[in-house]
């Protein structure tokens, strides 16, 4: 039973995975977008891209550290 609720909860842990990767998807989208509007901004709007995309993916790693900790550890 345990075994059950321990697969169930990483299950669920790792769908922010998927969420964070619809995430970066829309941080380059926008950059995509921005850099068409205004392309003198390209560098800056860049910058302002791989603060977002590092933050997502801190996310992402996090949910899977969680998905690890749930399955192995408790």
């Amino acid at each position: 039973m345990l075994e059950r609720m321990k697969l169930i909860g990483a299950g669920a842990a790792t769908i922010a995975l998927a969420r964070a990767a619809i995430g970066i998807g829309n941080v380059f989208s926008s950059l995509i977008q921005s850099v068409a509007r205004n392309p003198s901004l390209a560098k800056q709007l860049f910058g302002y891209a791989i603060l977002g995309f590092a933050l997502t993916e801190v996310i992402a790693l996090f949910a899977l550290m969680m998905a690890f900790l749930i399955l192995f550890v408790f």
